[in-house]
């Protein structure tokens, strides 16, 4: 049966933490079918992403990235979420779109955090000032409620209106943090490997086509690196790829994914060391977000 979710009233139901207990228990269900089509023009992307997960449901997802948006004052992404029975095939759900994305992105980075993240982080950095920044900023406080943030962007003014600090050399605000999130349209790196500090954890959200990267090689080389999930990034991202085609990293240096949670296997393993995590934000993760937006709503 299709329901009606009202974006505004359901966000109001969600939680930070109810959304990592769905991804925990969704790779627990048996590996996800997922397939993804690329369509690009210059600078802008089509991402048409579909994902089936058996005991859970499917979902088919379409994104519009359109970097010239910014400066027509509209919304870079735009998109459609259908959510279908598992069983029947029915279209269950129309989720929205910026709601479903939203919650997916920041509690994918959010789920590898908790888990990567020394828990007595407190000073965190976010490079970017757009709408996963935001995201980030609400969602890392769920856990560390007593962080410090601060903000670099390329943009001051952009940084300024997110209402926390604001950094203005990248080198030093990223020698000091705890915790970096690096959320940009980056297609050469913006951090280097040189910089990083032992204990640091860093998610990398923004890449998410073959031509862009947030860090440098030596960067990924320092680190431990970790994925949401090897389908999705190994072979189709730069931040990976880029790094396994010079040679700095090979395949076997990705330590873990999501479904190797449940076997202990995403985590730190000493206090020094320095963790990356790449957010490749899979059809699967858009599945289990929509899925916990819908019963959310229908247990209201």
């Amino acid at each position: 049966m299709n329901i009606e979710i009202v974006p505004a009233e359901a966000e109001k139901l969600l939680s930070w933490q109810g959304l990592t207990e769905a991804f925990v228990a969704g790779h627990a269900l048996p590996r996800a079918e997922i397939g993804d089509l690329f369509l690009y023009r210059g600078a802008d992307t089509m991402l048409d992403r579909a994902a089936w997960i058996d005991g859970l449901g499917a979902l088919v997802k379409v994104a519009n990235v359109v970097p010239g948006n910014a400066g027509r004052g509209l919304p870079t992404i735009h998109g459609a979420v259908n959510l279908f029975d598992d069983v029947t095939g029915d279209l269950r759900a129309l989720v929205d779109f910026q709601l479903v994305t939203k919650w997916k992105t920041a509690g994918d980075s959010l789920l590898a955090a908790s888990r990567l993240a020394r828990p007595e982080s407190r000073n965190f950095l976010i490079v970017g000032a757009g709408a996963v920044a935001r995201s980030m900023i609400d969602a890392y406080r769920s856990l560390w409620p007593d962080a410090q943030f601060t903000v670099w962007a390329r943009k001051r003014e952009a940084a300024a209106e997110m209402g926390v600090g604001v950094a203005e050399d990248l080198e030093a605000a990223v020698r000091a943090a705890d915790v970096i999130c690096s959320a940009t349209m980056a297609t050469s790196p913006v951090i280097r490997g040189e910089w990083l500090q032992p204990g640091q954890h860093l998610d990398l959200i923004g890449a998410y086509r073959p031509d862009m990267r947030e860090v440098d090689d030596t960067a990924m080389s320092r680190a431990a690196i970790f994925v949401d999930s090897r389908a999705t990034t190994i072979h189709h991202i730069g931040e990976i790829m880029a790094p396994i085609a010079s040679g700095a990293i090979t395949e076997s240096d990705i330590r873990a994914d999501f479904y190797d949670i449940k076997a202990g296997l995403y985590r730190r393993d000493s206090a020094d060391q320095i963790t990356i995590a790449k957010n490749g934000g899979g059809a699967h993760l858009d599945l289990m977000t929509a899925d916990y937006i819908r019963r959310a709503w229908a247990n209201r």
